[in-house]
């Protein structure tokens, strides 16, 4: 069982992810400066509608933010033998997880919602469903982050070992789910692909919420139930590969 003391001991570790791992270059970079260059080099030179230009601009500033970080924390603690500290305190992997995964949704709200805004502004285009799309970003951050921290079950030491892997993950995944191309324009088997992305759902989320044609509440349902999904396979596959790191 998750208990309210049981959250404020993931809000400590939560809190020590930010002050140690985060606000450094690579947050930054994955998560505003690539999302923006990716956005102009869209822009300059083609005719595409706003909708999805905004749309694959925040898919991809949330999707490398969350997971840009979040699967590197656990090699890196394994390295310096603070994993064996923690693990010695009286928490519980589920408990120490959340506060990996509360620590980047906190960093992918953040950095997601800036681009998101600013693209919405030169665009001159109106949010039409902002409930729908402020909760999507959060349950979106939460759900990449579990990727993120799904991946670090790894059981190594090694940093590059893990980026090796989630690179092999993350870019395929936003050239089938509507970051560039829409999903509907997709061949069939990229279609049936991109069912499996919650990428998909979340730029469809944004797409959306800016004027378009669909559900926007869908989109919120389905993400929380891939949150809830990677959630208990991180903790899972976690629990599994833990001893190998100790």
């Amino acid at each position: 069982m998750y208990y309210p003391a049981s959250l404020r001991k993931s809000i400590a570790i939560a809190k020590k992810d930010l002050r140690i791992y985060y606000g450094k270059g690579p947050v930054v970079i994955f998560g505003i400066l690539l999302p923006f260059f990716f956005f102009f080099s869209f822009l300059i030179g083609r005719e595409m509608p706003p909708l999805t230009l905004i749309s694959g601009l925040g898919g991809m500033a949330i999707w490398f933010t969350a997971t840009s970080i979040s699967p590197i924390i656990a090699p890196m603690e394994t390295r310096t033998r603070t994993l064996e500290r923690l693990v010695s305190m009286p928490l519980s992997v589920t408990e120490m997880l959340i506060g990996d995964i509360l620590a980047s949704t906190v960093t992918g709200v953040v950095l997601s919602a800036i681009p998101i805004s600013i693209i919405a502004v030169i665009l001159n285009l109106n949010l039409v469903h902002f409930f729908p799309l402020a909760l999507g970003i959060i349950v979106a951050s939460f759900c990449f982050s579990a990727i993120g921290i799904l991946l670090s079950a790894l059981p190594t030491d090694t940093t590059s070992d893990v980026m090796m892997l989630a690179l092999l993950i993350k870019f395929p995944l936003i050239f089938v789910s509507g970051v560039f191309i829409p999903a509907s324009n997709l061949p069939g088997w990229g279609r049936i692909i991109s069912r499996f992305s919650p990428l998909t759902y979340f730029v469809d989320l944004v797409r959306v919420s800016f004027g378009g044609s669909g559900q926007s509440w869908m989109n919120v349902g389905i993400l929380t139930l891939f949150a809830v999904f990677f959630l208990f396979a991180a903790v899972f596959v976690h629990k599994r590969t833990l001893p190998k790191r100790l």
